[in-house]
């Protein structure tokens, strides 16, 4: 366990392993980086880096709401790999952490070996849309600042969340999980890494962006996993875990 210090901001992550592929695992929005305690018997032969996202867990959460962005987060997962001393990893994540592994390709494609994309989206082009999307993020904040973490419900963010502060879920709510454009999106077709696209079968909001998402990235593979939701490693985790590996398999035999 270690904290990385951006700007005054502390981040805490947490590395095992110290042989084979590095594996970088972004957590949802809501979770934080325990949502990965079942997949280290999948990832026993990795090097793999979890952390907390600001306003997350055990990272920060700090009062300023422009500490709160994409671009941010996308710098303090360079920096995580900077930290362990990685040029690159095979970059995953469920949910926003998915969005933001493909956010992170979009700006830094040489320190990407592979994507693992688990229970989300490429984001919007139409405007539209991302208004829609962007009022919902804004009614999570609204409801975290009312309600205090009982918005969070009962669901995955509630049984893996860890320690949260309300108002920092808030902040990231509208400065990581809105989108200010079609970037990530338009991103797709220039992907030329080794993918992995899945998805819960009962993640019904996410099937149509996975099919998006497995039809614009060339040499993509995708799976849907049977039984699971939004949270497919939490609902699944063996079949989850299987799959991670046999595709982890494919990149060692692929080099």
């Amino acid at each position: 366990m270690a904290t990385l210090n951006r700007d005054g901001v502390q981040i805490y992550y947490e590395v095992t392993g110290d042989h084979g592929p590095v594996v970088l695992l972004s957590h949802g929005y809501g979770l934080t980086s325990q949502m990965w305690e079942g997949q280290r018997p999948a990832l026993a032969g990795c090097r793999t880096i979890v952390w907390d996202m600001r306003g997350h867990g055990r990272s920060d959460s700090p009062a300023d709401p422009a500490q709160y962005s994409q671009a941010l987060t996308v710098g303090d997962m360079a920096a995580l790999l900077d930290a362990v001393g990685e040029p690159k990893a095979v970059v995953a994540g469920l949910s926003l952490g998915g969005y933001m592994s493909l956010a992170f390709h979009a700006i830094h494609p040489q320190r990407v070996r592979a994507l693992m994309l688990f229970d989300t989206g490429p984001g919007f082009r139409s405007d539209a849309a991302r208004g829609d999307w962007n009022k919902y993020a804004e009614s999570r904040a609204t409801m975290l600042e009312r309600d205090g973490l009982s918005a969070l419900g009962k669901g995955a963010e509630a049984r893996v969340s860890g320690e949260h502060s309300a108002q920092g879920l808030a902040h990231a709510a509208r400065g990581m999980l809105v989108q200010a454009d079609a970037s990530v999106i338009d991103s797709l077709p220039h992907i030329a890494v080794p993918t992995l696209v899945l998805v819960g079968a009962q993640d019904k909001n996410y099937l149509a962006g996975t099919d998006y998402m497995a039809g614009k990235i060339a040499g993509a593979h995708k799976v849907v996993i049977e039984g699971a939701g939004h949270t497919a490693n939490l609902d699944q985790p063996q079949a989850f875990n299987r799959v991670v590996q046999e595709f982890l398999l494919t990149l060692a035999a692929g080099e």
